[in-house]
């Protein structure tokens, strides 16, 4: 689908300021609940719903970012406008599908490419890695983040397979991390290594086997502790699923 650049600019700064509006609803929900005693949010769109983390209420990262990535379905109006159709927010997949699709493109039709100025995707990865770096709370050391996946059998796992390579982060299952003193481990054939960041693609309810799922074989026994403590920053928050319901969809516009 070709996008003008006109209409690519109203589109993406309506996707931004829809991430905002989302990031500012996470923090109320598992913060002071505002908009819950108001009304202006139904207890119920909140507490019925699965993807509702109680065991993530207070758990606030310190820059305020409980929304790190964001994906969205948009549909065209029959007046030409464009409607959301859906939020992603707990664990996004397809920005790296995007990648590589674009990679594979520009190298079979290197000057349709060029002739038509299309709009490169690289800055943005770029933001991506220096956003994720720069969440880690590291002196006199490189912060390490890596990518955690549920696995091989996983629908998206070549996306996250190839993100990890691309951003030259490690690729890991939960069996590969461990929890030592509140502090999140990589483990190493040289022993253990610190992890600062968790760019995570595994559904909230399966991170942690101790407070959540208690039959998730994906998860790694000690994480929230890990998080509360300050030790390590995970993007998307854990519990940020909970705005991905349909039946938010018509309150939006108030909020």
């Amino acid at each position: 689908l070709l996008i003008s650049p006109e209409e690519w600019q109203t589109l993406s700064a309506a996707v931004a300021q829809r991430a905002r509006v989302l990031n500012l609803l996470l923090a109320d929900i598992y913060g002071p609940g505002k908009l819950l005693r108001t009304g202006d949010l139904p207890p119920e769109i909140v507490f019925a719903n699965p993807a509702f983390t109680r065991a993530a209420h207070e758990l606030r990262p310190a820059d305020g970012i409980f929304l790190h990535h964001y994906a969205i379905d948009v549909a065209r109006s029959p007046d030409g406008r464009w409607w959301v159709v859906g939020d992603s927010t707990d664990a996004p997949s397809g920005a790296g599908y995007a990648l590589e699709n674009r990679i594979v493109i520009s190298r079979v039709y290197p000057e349709l490419i060029r002739s038509c100025r299309v709009q490169r995707l690289a800055s943005f990865f770029q933001q991506v890695r220096d956003g994720l770096l720069a969440r880690a709370n590291v002196q006199g050391r490189e912060p390490r983040v890596v990518i955690y996946t549920p696995g091989p059998y996983n629908s998206t796992y070549f996306e996250q397979a190839y993100l990890a390579r691309y951003l030259g982060f490690n690729l890991v299952e939960g069996r590969d991390l461990t929890v030592r003193d509140e502090r999140v481990y990589l483990k190493t054939l040289s022993g253990l290594l610190p992890v600062d960041v968790i760019m995570r693609r595994v559904d909230s309810d399966f991170c942690d086997p101790l407070e959540l799922r208690t039959d998730s074989l994906l998860g790694v026994p000690g994480l929230l502790q890990a998080v509360r403590a300050g030790h390590v920053v995970v993007a998307n928050s854990i519990g940020a699923g909970v705005t991905e319901t349909p039946a938010l969809l018509p309150f939006m516009a108030n909020l």
